[in-house]
Parts: structure tokens; sequence; C-alpha cells
């Protein structure tokens, strides 16, 4: 069993800054690809950020390239997102979730277990 517990989301005017964190607990946090997703009222849930196991390798979405920056510490089974300049656009419920597998990060599938979800509202 692994639970992800997402913190950190909240109401912050545009062009401010906000930092997302997800513990997580249960299996080796290590090993494993973690990545971030978002979902906003009426639409699919989509591809935010992921990270590698060690950390030297990222992936983003276009839409939050050179915004946003993932990181995480797997001495504190955490991962991190920082979000910069933040836009109404990017108002939505912010999900961490982890994937045993090497490849395919940007798609929902290849993730196995998800947190609750924070909410991140920006206004304009």
């Amino acid at each position: 069993q692994v639970q992800l517990v997402e913190s950190g989301g909240g109401l912050v005017q545009a062009g401010g800054s906000l930092r997302l964190s997800c513990v997580a607990s249960g299996r080796t946090f290590s090993s494993n690809v973690m990545g971030w997703f978002r979902q906003a009222p009426g639409k699919e849930r989509e591809f935010v950020a992921a990270i590698s196991w060690s950390g030297a390798s990222t992936l983003y979405a276009d839409s939050v390239k050179g915004r946003f920056t993932i990181s995480r510490d797997n001495a504190k089974n955490t991962v991190y997102l920082q979000m910069n300049s933040l836009k109404p656009e990017d108002t939505a419920v912010y999900y961490c979730a982890t994937s045993p597998y090497s490849s395919n990060w940007g798609s929902v599938r290849s993730y196995d277990y998800w947190g609750q979800g924070t909410q991140v509202t920006v206004s304009s």
C-alpha cells in the first residue's frame, strides 16, 4: 500500500508563487518516478511534471516549462513542485503520483498510486 499526501496549495495572485509538497509512504520511494498532474473543472487530468528516481532527469509540460520546477528529496520521501509566475489558467487541483515505469512519464496510465490532491487557485 502506498500513500501520497499533498500540501501547499492555496489562493495566490497572478504572478505569484507556491510550492507544493508530496510525502510518500509504503513503497520504496527512491526507486520510483514521481509526477505531478492537475485537473481543472470540466477538464481531463493533465500532466505537469515528472522526475526520475535519482532526480537527474525531469520532464515538463510545455505550458509550465520555465515557470515550474520539480525536485525530490529521497531522504524525506518527498517530491516538490515549485510554481512561479503563476497564471489564472494554472488554477486546478494538483495531484502527485508514483510510477513504477521508466518511460511514458506524461501518461496518466503510467502511474499507479495517487494523492488526494491540493487546490491551487490563481486570481487575476
